[in-house]
């Protein structure tokens, strides 16, 4: 598996661009959002600093530009992953789109400590892979006119988690249809991204969640756990 070249290095030699979701870079309603030329991979303290938290959770990432589109839609600050580490072994990343650095290190340190742990623990198996129904995506929150997380690649979608022996826990199917300890394995999970992300909706929230837990790191000053 390649690793990271150092993040600081990387954010200075990389410079292509991310490949977009079908979803991606603009309105969901088709009409096409004005896009600004692309910019350069941000070199601020912050920036640097985030990516470099990420290169120490050992994950595989690439910088990506910032890019700005119109309808309250960006990518700023965000990365391409492609694996996380466990204790022992990569943990693939299956259909993610480009996400902020913040999101990116809290959802690393979330696969590592409280998805492939807990597998290990309830299930008998470490995690192969987390699959995911994408990042970034301008659109709106469901129902409502406030743009959602997903508008600046601040969220992430994770909709199942496959197992080395070849199970896959699926949200939709293993949430209440599955063995007791699927159900317990997909709680335990749900529980531990509560203290990572800012905010975790999943099933018992609304139906719009039944089939994945939606995970982001906005930060106003309060912290959502359903």
């Amino acid at each position: 598996m390649l690793r990271p070249i150092p993040p600081l290095v990387a954010a200075i030699a990389l410079t292509g661009c991310s490949i977009m979701p079908s979803n991606s870079g603009g309105p969901s309603n088709g009409a096409k959002a004005p896009q600004r030329a692309e910019a350069p991979i941000s070199h601020s303290p912050a920036a640097g600093q985030c990516l470099n938290e990420l290169g120490l959770t050992q994950a595989s990432f690439k910088p990506l530009p910032d890019k700005y589109y119109g309808s309250g839609c960006s990518n700023l600050n965000t990365v391409q992953l492609s694996a996380v580490y466990s204790d022992k072994s990569a943990l693939g990343v299956a259909n993610i789109g480009p996400v902020t650095c913040p999101v990116a290190t809290a959802f690393a340190g979330w696969a590592h400590y409280g998805v492939d742990r807990a597998a290990r623990a309830i299930l008998g198996a470490p995690i192969a892979r987390i699959e995911t129904f994408g990042s970034y995506s301008c659109r709106n929150v469901a129902g409502s006119n406030r743009r959602s997380a997903h508008a600046t690649a601040q969220a992430i979608d994770i909709s199942g988690f496959v197992l080395t022996d070849g199970r896959r826990i699926s949200v939709k199917q293993d949430w209440d249809g599955g063995t007791a300890d699927e159900r317990k394995f997909l709680r335990v999970v749900h529980k531990s991204a509560c203290k990572r992300f800012a905010t975790v909706l999943g099933p018992d929230y609304n139906a719009a969640h039944k089939d994945h837990f939606h995970v982001e790191r906005v930060i106003d000053g309060k912290s959502y756990c359903r």
